[in-house]
């Protein structure tokens, strides 16, 4: 991996740096595999945007699509086969990584369809569907973090399967996160399972919560109001970490640590800058703490590495100024529990779009091939 540069800088810092994007194109041609090598790239996640836009680009799938459309293969399955095969064929080649890092890294994730973010059981039925068929110790399947999705989170995490929370973007909602996931411990010990063999991540979203508030303050339009623009993201990320330090540094998780479980790392997704205006490596920077994991898009990754300024923790002494900027927020008018409340229901839908798009392509391409 790459030594002196900024992205080994960020993860000196204790930042694992995953990409946010997987294709078969990225796979097949030793991309995924430089990028480990010369961007110090520890792990991948995907979502049903990225996979849509993989399968709607080139032709690195018509092989695999017309084999299933000749052995007659409903459009579920087609999409189940495709998108397993690339998280497959990624996490053998991140396993080095998993091996060389006792199973901290490494790591690449798969969503559960975006349609079930409201069905608790059936969440869990694909949860282990996903991990059963991609059968690699370093996948993590992604969970939304809904109300519905909590009781997935626990079950999943209960039966021994790694999970990757996605779609976070409030503070309750995170404290619940991690109040799923310990439960989930706590019934793993409780059936024998090895505790150290289950990982989990908190995705908490960071530039479309200034993309709301952002718009929110414009309309509000006064000077207190503007000077509060792209501010809100980095504040609430900030105090996610300082609620992972209080409530894994309590008794109840502490207990599970000594058992042999592993924390629950906040990882920072959204991470690519929505206003150009903007600093493009701000949600890098501004974001470095021990044990944290920031999944980027190519662009952010490229960016930081070729001008990211790392000078090390830059969360754990700003609490309170972060904690000022919500309460500011608030004065000015900005309803902060409506926002994130937007942002989650946006999030799913988003998902579920994009989700949709990908069926579309699956389906001509079998259609296609038939």
């Amino acid at each position: 991996m790459s030594t002196n540069s900024p992205t080994a800088a960020l993860s000196e810092a204790g930042v694992s740096i995953w990409l946010d994007d997987l294709s078969r194109d990225r796979i097949t041609t030793g991309d995924l595999a430089r990028l480990i090598a010369e961007r110090n790239v520890v792990g991948v996640t995907t979502n049903p945007t990225i996979f849509a836009g993989a399968l709607a680009k080139g032709d690195a799938y018509r092989e695999q699509l017309h084999t299933l459309a000749e052995a007659g293969t409903d459009l579920d399955t087609a999409v189940f086969e495709a998108t397993t095969d690339d998280v497959r064929d990624a996490a053998d080649i991140f396993r080095p990584v998993f091996d060389a890092s006792g199973g901290y890294d490494g790591r690449v994730s798969i969503e559960v369809a975006p349609d079930l973010a409201h069905d608790t059981e059936r969440t869990i039925e694909q949860a282990h569907a996903l991990w059963e068929k991609v059968d690699r110790p370093n996948v993590m399947i992604k969970i939304p973090a809904t109300v519905e999705g909590l009781g997935a989170i626990t079950a999943a995490i209960g039966a021994g399967i790694s999970v990757n929370v996605t779609l976070i973007f409030s503070l309750d909602r995170y404290r619940q996160v991690i109040d799923a996931y310990l439960t989930g411990l706590e019934q793993a010990k409780a059936a024998g399972i090895d505790l150290s063999t289950i990982h989990s991540v908190a995705s908490f979203f960071v530039s479309r919560v200034d993309t709301e508030i952002d718009k929110r303050l414009a309309e509000v339009g006064t000077d207190e109001a503007l000077a509060l623009k792209s501010k809100a993201g980095i504040a609430n990320a900030r105090l996610a970490y300082q609620l992972y330090e209080d409530v894994f540094g309590g008794d109840r998780a502490t207990a599970l640590l000594q058992a042999g479980a592993n924390r629950q790392r906040p990882l920072w997704a959204s991470t690519g800058v929505k206003d150009p205006a903007l600093p493009d490596t701000l949600y890098v920077t501004e974001l470095v703490a021990p044990g944290v994991v920031n999944t980027m898009p190519e662009k952010t990754l490229e960016a930081t590495f070729d001008h990211g300024e790392i000078v090390g923790d830059t969360v754990t002494g700003a609490y309170a100024d972060a904690g000022a900027v919500l309460d500011a927020l608030a004065r000015v008018g900005v309803d902060y529990d409506d926002v994130t409340a937007v942002l989650e229901r946006e999030g799913v839908e988003k998902f579920i779009v994009s989700w949709h798009e990908l069926l579309d392509t699956v389906r001509g391409a079998l259609e296609a091939a038939r």
